[in-house]
């Protein structure tokens, strides 16, 4: 069993075993689904970014990431 221990603000770490079973990383959002006294804890697919650079392979270097990353 792992456990976690509950902060006085109501926050937790997600234990890393179970982190790595779910795939999850930074920014990634979870879904909490409650059963009686169960809670399962699931990870939210993320839906696949429109990328308008994906067609033109010429445009995909890092700098050219850098350089169009805030329009």
């Amino acid at each position: 069993m792992i456990k976690s221990k509950l902060t006085a603000k109501g926050q937790t770490t997600i234990p890393q075993p179970v982190r790595a079973a779910l795939h999850l990383s930074v920014g990634d959002e979870i879904v909490y689904q409650i059963e009686g006294e169960r809670v399962i804890l699931t990870r939210v697919p993320q839906a696949p970014v429109d990328d308008p650079f994906a067609t033109f392979g010429e445009w995909d270097s890092e700098a050219d990431h850098a350089g169009y990353a805030e329009l």
